[in-house]
């Protein structure tokens, strides 16, 4: 299964990486319209304008298109969050809140629909090795956003507060929610009850979220 779930080839030439973002588009533009029941490889050729053996080079199956969709939703997520602790370097643990807790929501913004249903299959597939990496450099990034505001224990207040973050939202998009705004409300409260930081309203136009 993790052959299955692995790029043939890298695409190195410019020609190839077009080919592979055209595929990887076409996907993301079935998945949003029809969901994970809607994802064949034929399909996907089709749309993409390209032949299936084309396909083929770079993907083996379908779910070595959607690993490769779930991979770079959470290189996403982590540039938010990179971009997200550099914003705030030096201001208070809130101001550290609210900025992870919009860079967390910030890649379901664009295309929510897409981000729902990649949400799902990742709880389907075995990706938790080709995530792992992913996964530690972002929670480098809270403990040091933590340790830098002196929070004691950083390290499994960090793992506690990512799991706190994934779990809710994950729940949320997964039941269909498109109120953003509401969910980085709750999010946030949750986050800064958990740290006995008192639950303020974030500075004007902090903490706007909302979908696309």
């Amino acid at each position: 299964m993790n052959q299955r779930l692995t790029p043939r080839k890298q695409p190195r030439q410019k020609r190839s990486q077009e080919t592979c973002a055209v595929i990887l588009e076409a996907a993301a533009r079935i998945l949003e319209t029809d969901g994970l029941g809607g994802l064949t490889t034929n399909r996907v050729a089709v749309t993409a304008g390209v032949s299936v053996g084309s396909l083929y080079q770079y993907f083996p199956s379908k779910e070595a298109i959607l690993a490769e969709l779930i991979r770079r939703l959470r290189r996403s997520l982590l540039a938010d969050c990179q971009i997200a602790v550099e914003s705030v370097r030096g201001r208070p643990l809130e101001d550290a809140v609210d900025a992870l807790v919009r860079a967390s929501l910030q890649h379901h913004l664009v295309r929510p629909a897409l981000a729902r249903v990649l949400e799902r299959a990742e709880d389907e597939l075995p990706l938790e090795e080709d995530l792992r990496a992913i996964k530690g450099e972002l929670m480098k990034l809270v403990i040091g956003a933590l340790k830098d505001r002196n929070v004691a224990n950083a390290d499994q207040v960090a793992f506690d507060l990512v799991a706190l973050g994934h779990g809710l939202a994950s729940a949320a998009i997964a039941s269909g929610e498109t109120d953003l705004e509401s969910l980085f409300s709750r999010l946030r409260r949750a986050t800064l009850g958990y740290l006995g930081l008192p639950v303020s309203l974030p500075e004007p136009g902090a903490g706007g979220v909302t979908a696309a």
